[in-house]
C-alpha cells in the first residue's frame, strides 16, 4: 500500500474496467450493473480489500478482442453501494476517488485486468476543491438546449442550485459525449478547465446537431 497517508493509502495495485464512452471525475457516483464473469470476480476481489476499480477507456474502437488497448489516464473508484441480484449480478455504485496515470499493465487475476498505478499527478484529487470560475449561466442556458435535443428530461431548478463542482461534474458524466471528449473532460488540469471545457463541447454539439430530437441518451 501507499505510505501518503494524506493520499488516503492509495493502493499500489488497481484493478481496471474498460468502458467506452463512461467517465468516472472525482466525487461522482457511478452506478454500474456488473454481469461478465471476469468483472464479477474483479468486484468480488475489490470487495475484499480496499474497494477501489479503477475506470477506463479503451483508446483505440477499431481494435477488436477482450482486452483492448486503453488510455493511459483513468479514475479510481470506491464501492460505495453494493447488492447482488438473483440471477447472480453485483449492482453496484462507485464514488470517485482520484485519478491515475498507468505505469505498466499486471498479468491478468481470473479474467480482469491489473495495472500499477502512479498517483503523484492527481494526488490534489482528494481535497474538494474551491467553486470553479466559469459562466455558470451561459452553461445552464446551453444545456437547455443540448438536452432538449438530446432528449434528457432535468430538474432544472436542482441543476441551479447545486454546486459548480457538482454541476460539472455530473453534466460531463452523464452527458452522452463522444469518448474522446469524455477523455479530454477527464484529463483537464483542474475543475475550472474542465468547466470551460464543458462549456466548449455542449456548444459545438448544440451547433452541429441536427434538431430532430433524435439524440441517443446515457
Amino acid at each position: 500500500m501507499s505510505e501518503r497517508r494524506g493520499a488516503d493509502a492509495l493502493p499500489d495495485i488497481l484493478p481496471i474496467f474498460p468502458l467506452s464512452g463512461v467517465l468516472l471525475l472525482p466525487r461522482g457516483r457511478l452506478p454500474l450493473n456488473i454481469f461478465e464473469p471476469r468483472y464479477l470476480a474483479m468486484t468480488r476481489s475489490a470487495l475484499a480489500g480496499n474497494r477501489l476499480i479503477g475506470m477506463v477507456q479503451p483508446s483505440d474502437a477499431t481494435v477488436s478482442g477482450s482486452n483492448p488497448p486503453v488510455y493511459p489516464t483513468g479514475c479510481a473508484g470506491r464501492i460505495t453501494s453494493f447488492s447482488e441480484t438473483d440471477d447472480g449480478r453485483f449492482l453496484i455504485t462507485l464514488t470517485g476517488v482520484c485519478r491515475f496515470r498507468i505505469k505498466e499493465e499486471l498479468p491478468l487475476l481470473e479474467g480482469f485486468r491489473r495495472v500499477v498505478p502512479d498517483w503523484s499527478g492527481f494526488v490534489g484529487d482528494l481535497d474538494s476543491e474551491s467553486e470553479p470560475s466559469f459562466d455558470r449561466e451561459r452553461l445552464i442556458e446551453r444545456l437547455r438546449a443540448y438536452f432538449q435535443r438530446q432528449q434528457i428530461s432535468a430538474d432544472w431548478d436542482a441543476i441551479s442550485s447545486v454546486s459548480g463542482e457538482r454541476l460539472v461534474t455530473s453534466v460531463a458524466m452523464i452527458c452522452p459525449f463522444d469518448p474522446s471528449e469524455k477523455q479530454a473532460l477527464l484529463e483537464a488540469a483542474d475543475l475550472g478547465q474542465r468547466a470551460q471545457l464543458l462549456i466548449a463541447i455542449v456548444e459545438m454539439a448544440v451547433m452541429h446537431a441536427p434538431n430532430d430530437g433524435s439524440g441517443a441518451r446515457h
